[in-house]
């Protein structure tokens, strides 16, 4: 699917998610059929319980859809066995979560190279002391994650997704937990980081400051798009 020189390379055709909740069926989307570019930063917003969340952990792989398809750089990701797909996400795809899913028993540098190391990848110092600086966390890397605060947290989760400089970046209201000056520089950030490794990001969020940095806003409502 080529848009001039674009590449889409994140495709989802009729995506369907349904939970069984005792003797019903709940329907969380429905027939969700989106398609991102290479290098473009996408904010997908809606109301809450509109399955925004979900949405972006089937991007990402973390969750089965009922039916439909999700195809990642050509890739369909139903295609793979669970082994397959770790690894595929691993090397593809930085999660950012809002609860930061940092390991509590590894200093902040370590959490930052976990994801390298589970992938026995080589270390590219240069370009994490970069990351690291950006941030603003060099004199936090010895510090384990329970004294840091949440800013400084959410940063580290940061460096961890993009330590593996991943082609796709999914956060999920990686603001949540921020005041608007630390929020508004964490997505500055994300886009910076973005648009210096020609990455795709897809941000969740509930901030209209974080959606107007987007290069495009997928609205969700009930299980479905209306952009």
């Amino acid at each position: 699917m080529n848009h001039g020189d674009k590449m889409s390379i994140l495709n989802t055709i009729k995506l369907n998610k349904e939970y069984k909740v005792g003797n019903h069926t709940l329907s969380v989307l429905k027939n969700v059929s989106i398609s991102i570019e290479q290098g473009e930063v996408v904010a997908i917003v809606g109301p809450s319980g509109s399955g925004k969340s979900t949405l972006l952990n089937m991007l990402g792989g973390l969750d089965n859809p009922t039916n439909g398809e999700i195809i990642i750089n050509d890739i369909e990701l139903s295609k793979m066995n669970a082994k397959e797909l770790t690894a595929f996400r691993r090397r593809n795809i930085g999660f950012i979560f809002q609860n930061y899913n940092l390991v509590s028993i590894l200093n902040a540098y370590d959490n930052i190279l976990l994801p390298l190391q589970l992938d026995k990848k080589e270390i590219d110092d240069e370009y994490i002391e970069s990351i690291v600086s950006t941030l603003g966390i060099k004199d936090k890397l010895s510090n384990m994650p329970t004294v840091l605060s949440g800013g400084e947290q959410q940063r580290i989760a940061i460096a961890r997704a993009l330590s593996t400089k991943p082609s796709i970046i999914l956060a999920d209201e990686p603001t949540g937990n921020l005041d608007s000056k630390n929020g508004e520089e964490v997505v500055k950030l994300i886009r910076n980081s973005a648009k210096e490794f020609n990455q795709t990001v897809a941000i969740v969020t509930h901030d209209s400051n974080v959606a107007n940095i987007a290069d495009r806003i997928i609205c969700i409502k009930d299980g479905q798009v209306t952009e």
